[in-house]
């Protein structure tokens, strides 16, 4: 008769690179099945059994969970909404400090300012997005994004910090979130955090403004 498996012991063993071994959870699963299907226990026998597998289950269901692909974001409060920007995409973040105007340049484009001896423009989402401007107080970041050939700084009213959302878990939208928004929107948290798309705002020509386009990058 297979051997029945101890309420302490665990389905989900690792091979010795550090993974789930898939064949020794199932060959576990099998014979727990086998010892119930066909044959003979008694009640106290059958129960230790039956609790294994739940346990077994149990066990799966988190790891299935702790393998559900992640990505770490840094949240930001801009116009009274919660937004977020993967960290992939961060260089760092800046006080916001003096900024120096640059004439000529669209309303979204508050100037540039000097990050550790390079020059950076600033962009307001907030006015891309259309939202109604608050007081931007000393809490004010600049969040400088990057990527392959672009870097700008975004505003933000205030810096949450940073923490891991399950892509899984992300919403493509809300109702609330329309036009713009919509636009750079890469999902939704369930705690109705606008998670955005900052290769896509880099990449964007109706959002960077070019040193030919009267601006410096």
């Amino acid at each position: 008769m297979s051997e029945p498996m101890s309420p302490g012991e665990s389905a989900v063993k690792h091979n010795g690179h550090g993974s789930v071994d898939w064949a020794a959870v199932r060959s576990r699963m099998d014979r727990a099945a086998g010892v119930t299907d066909g044959s003979v226990l008694s009640e106290a026998d059958r129960r230790l059994v039956l609790k294994g597998r739940a346990e077994a289950l149990a066990q799966l269901a988190v790891v299935r969970d702790d393998e559900s692909p992640t990505i770490q974001v840094l949240e930001f409060v801009l116009c009274g909404e919660r937004y977020a920007v993967d960290t992939a995409s961060v260089r760092e973040v800046y006080p916001l400090k003096e900024i120096t105007p640059v004439p000529g340049t669209p309303a979204f484009v508050l100037g540039v300012i000097s990050v550790r001896g390079r020059i950076c423009s600033v962009v307001d989402l907030g006015n891309v997005f259309g939202l109604t401007p608050g007081e931007r107080g000393v809490e004010a970041m600049a969040v400088v994004l990057k990527g392959p050939k672009m870097e700008f700084a975004i505003v933000a009213d205030e810096v949450a910090g940073m923490r891991r959302v399950s892509t899984a878990a992300l919403q493509t939208s809300l109702p609330t979130l329309t036009g713009a928004r919509q636009k750079y929107l890469r999902g939704v948290t369930p705690e109705r955090v606008a998670v955005l798309d900052a290769q896509r705002l880099l990449a964007d020509d109706a959002v960077v403004v070019r040193e030919e386009r009267g601006a410096a990058r």
